[in-house]
């Protein structure tokens, strides 16, 4: 597992992506401190994970995000990719969400209308979404108690997937 590409993700200070618009940096900045808070609050993990998937299909527009968990019903989550589907969506970005241990925590499911992948600007918005939703699931996992699903170091997890998205049929 390469460690410089994940230890960014645990720094929470790192560097923004540039925004056009000092209004739009200041949504990012205080959504993701109301996260946080939230976080700390311990307030329930589907309301941690649907504001995750809100603030960033915001963020970059256009798009629809998911995030799943390995103890979710594989059928309800079959479900929601024929649904994107139905409604003409394309894979814009899959991607595990992986603890700093290796433990696989999620994953993040987005879809968008056109045929495109995240962009350099929207990639940093996507890994912070991915890590909050990481601190979210092991915040939670720690005070339910709930075991480790740990990757294997043969199969590392891509943060977002390199090739063009597919149509779903």
């Amino acid at each position: 597992m390469n460690e410089d590409r994940y230890s960014s993700c645990w720094n929470l200070e790192g560097q923004l992506p540039h925004r056009n618009s000092d209004d739009e940096f200041q949504y990012l900045l205080s959504r993701e401190q109301q996260l946080l808070q939230s976080i700390s609050a311990r307030a329930p993990l589907p309301e941690l994970l649907n504001g995750i998937c809100a603030a960033l299909d915001c963020q970059i527009g256009n798009v629809v995000s998911n995030i799943s968990l390995p103890q979710d019903d594989a059928s309800e989550i079959a479900a929601i990719s024929d649904d994107a589907a139905l409604f003409g969506l394309y894979v814009f970005c899959s991607t595990g969400i992986v603890a700093e241990s290796g433990e696989l925590l999620g994953s993040l499911d987005m879809y968008c209308c056109p045929l495109r992948r995240p962009s350099a600007s929207e990639s940093p918005l996507i890994e912070r979404a991915i890590c909050l939703a990481a601190i979210a699931i092991q915040r939670h996992n720690e005070s339910s108690g709930q075991g480790s699903s740990r990757v294997p170091e043969s199969s590392p997890v891509q943060p977002i997937s390199p090739d063009l998205p597919t149509l779903f049929n």
